[in-house]
């Protein structure tokens, strides 16, 4: 693999914050790059985000040097306990930025109130397709990354053995493959959530929760986040595991890759995958508003978006960007992937999730 650790795709667990003394800071314009500035910006920004955050060294020190403005990151657990946090914390905001929540938890930080009015003027009509369309996320979330959230496949395990690899989600309640899959829990973690709503999309409200014991009967394997889940029970290359199963990102293939001329160790099953966004917004409560709206900008600048697929694995929402070399050599772009309406998410998602619960975690 790159010399990173993996997140969702392979990101790094957490980025080293960017401090610089701040200088001058200038009035957010409706989006575009940043600007320099002009009045005091006391204590710079706080990002808050999930611990897999990344950009690659020197990205934030840019947006600093261009507009005078300081960047402390702080990583907050996986993007569900991100924002259960961003929630608790309503009357005393962690920060001015967020980054990290996606499209299965975005209703849930809007409707609380933890999110400012505000949608990147950077983005265009090529990036339409990624935003949210109704409710108060919509006027307060701007999309800046894709993946589809799969289960992986370690390739080696499965030779070693001489054992056929799984296709799809049936086969995950074969017995051939009994107590081989980890997933992460749908109450806690964004991906966990995100393949319980593949498991929803695929079997329908009257079918998901008999799969889903029979996952158990299986022997599936409930971990809290994506790092327990990938380091510390999949067996790939870059775990410690046993497990050669295991909820993570199509993308998560092309990080195993340490040579483009080689076939890559783990995989994915195209026929599990749903489709996430990530979103970034303003905090409610921000002492630096116009400074917090520049980062959000920033965010969606070439610079951060050339970035995304090289230091979180992930898809930017730019298309005008060119993907690593190795993304073709291993990355699967899915082109079906499992789907449902943020109106069904937001109306049935704590219902499904306790349902769930009573299952997977009784």
């Amino acid at each position: 693999m790159h010399n990173r650790s993996i997140r969702r795709p392979m990101r790094a667990v957490a980025l080293a914050a960017a401090a610089l003394t701040a200088s001058a800071l200038a009035a957010c314009s409706g989006g575009g790059a940043p600007s320099p500035s002009s009045s005091a910006a006391p204590d710079g920004l706080v990002l808050v985000t999930h611990d897999s955050f990344a950009l690659s060294d020197g990205i934030l020190d840019d947006f600093t040097a261009q507009t005078g403005i300081a960047v402390d990151v702080q990583a907050i657990g996986d993007a569900g306990e991100l924002v259960n946090k961003l929630i608790l914390t309503k009357d005393s905001p962690l920060g001015d930025v967020v980054f990290g929540i996606d499209n299965t938890f975005a209703s849930r930080a809007a409707d609380a109130g933890v999110l400012e009015p505000y949608v990147s003027g950077a983005l265009t009509s090529d990036e339409d397709r990624f935003r949210l369309t109704s409710g108060a996320a919509a006027e307060s979330l701007t999309p800046i990354d894709s993946g589809d959230v799969c289960v992986n496949v370690d390739h080696r395990w499965f030779a070693e053995r001489g054992v056929p690899e799984p296709t799809g989600l049936d086969d995950l309640i074969d017995p051939r493959y009994k107590d081989l899959l980890v997933v992460e829990a749908a109450s806690t973690s964004s991906p966990g959530l995100a393949f319980l709503l593949a498991t929803i999309a695929a079997k329908g409200e009257d079918g998901w929760q008999d799969y889903w014991r029979a996952l158990v009967a299986n022997g599936v394997e409930v971990a809290g986040g994506w790092e327990d889940a990938y380091y510390a029970d999949f067996s790939g290359p870059s775990s410690s595991g046993d497990r050669p199963l295991v909820v993570s990102y199509s993308s998560s293939p092309a990080a195993e890759l340490t040579d483009p001329e080689e076939a890559a160790p783990t995989g994915v099953l195209a026929d599990t995958c749903f489709r996430q966004t990530e979103f970034a917004g303003v905090i409610a409560g921000t002492r630096n508003p116009a400074a917090a709206r520049q980062l959000v900008d920033f965010l969606l600048s070439p610079e951060v978006q050339e970035d995304v697929p090289v230091s979180m694995y992930v898809y930017p929402v730019s298309q005008s960007v060119r993907l690593p070399e190795t993304w073709a050599a291993a990355n699967v772009r899915i082109e079906h992937p499992y789907d449902l309406d943020p109106a069904e998410i937001d109306a049935h998602r704590e219902q499904w999730i306790d349902e769930w619960a009573a299952i997977a975690q009784p």
